[in-house]
């Protein structure tokens, strides 16, 4: 490992600037000094961002970028990037593009041929994993969810089978009614973890059945109070080999009955309706079974 003295941005470049998640002493040098030096600061809201600037005594001009203007805002950064500037992308906490904005811009900027240097540092996600007490060797992340409930709920469904640790965020409104739908797609004894205003002082850590953090979340009024990171344990190998098993098993059913009355195409297309699979896995089975 090597310790590089901070230098000066280098010119033409877009650095991902991966910023505190609730305690400013987690910026680290290296991100203290690229927003130093740096040319400017793409800033998902200037506003929260100027706070962190003025506690670490930096003036280096912002300008927003948001889910609402990215797009026009890659063009101007790219001709700022033309003109041989540096350009620092932050956004409120964490690592940008991480279910925040900043996706656009980087795939923008690459297509434009210019260097992208990774600033890394704080990221929600990674924090909760580390404390969460549930497997880490693999995990799924799925961001924010639907708000809408039937929107959530299909979502959650969707991931029952699925064997590796979920990671979810979700707002403090949303968060009792998020985990009373993990219960009813999981299962109530399903593994899990809570870690709210992670890194902040009231930082609090959450570990046991679905159904035990859903009763927490109903008689713990601070349980609802600051951003969650909500880590679901995996589905058991052998439950998921049974669901897909299962799943085939009602699939052919389905398709052999439609298969004796209809067309190829139209019989794949309702038993996918029916049965909630894939189209084209349930196109293939069509074409075997006929």
């Amino acid at each position: 490992m090597t310790i590089q003295p901070p230098g000066l941005p280098a010119a033409a470049t877009l650095y991902v600037v991966a910023t505190p998640i609730g305690n400013l002493s987690d910026l680290s040098p290296r991100a203290c000094d690229t927003l130093k030096n740096c040319d400017l600061i793409a800033a998902e809201d200037t506003r929260h961002t100027g706070i962190l600037l003025k506690h670490f005594q930096i003036d280096t001009p912002q300008l927003s970028l948001h889910e609402h203007n990215e797009g026009a805002r890659a063009l101007e950064i790219i001709a700022r990037l033309r003109e041989g500037k540096s350009v620092a992308l932050v956004s409120d906490a964490g690592t940008p593009a991480i279910s925040d904005p900043g996706f656009e811009l980087v795939r923008a900027v690459a297509a434009a041929g210019f260097d992208i240097i990774a600033v890394p540092g704080p990221c929600a996600a990674i924090a909760a994993l580390s404390i969460g007490a549930l497997p880490t060797d693999r995990f799924c992340f799925e961001g924010f969810l639907p708000a809408r409930g039937a929107a959530r709920l299909a979502r959650l469904k969707s991931l029952e089978r699925e064997t590796r640790t979920l990671v979810i965020y979700e707002s403090p409104h949303r968060v009792r009614e998020t985990l009373e739908d993990c219960v009813a797609a999981f299962g109530a004894a399903r593994a899990a973890a809570a870690v709210r205003e992670a890194t902040k002082l009231h930082e609090t850590t959450y570990r046991g059945s679905l159904q035990a953090l859903w009763d927490t979340s109903r008689t713990d009024a601070d349980f609802s109070r600051g951003e969650m990171v909500l880590l679901v344990g995996g589905a058991p190998q052998t439950e998921s080999a049974e669901k897909d098993s299962e799943a085939k098993a009602l699939l052919d059913k389905v398709l052999t009955a439609l298969l004796a009355e209809l067309p190829l195409k139209q019989a794949a297309r309702l038993a996918a309706q029916i049965t909630g699979a894939r189209d084209n896995e349930t196109y293939k089975r069509a074409l075997q079974l006929k």
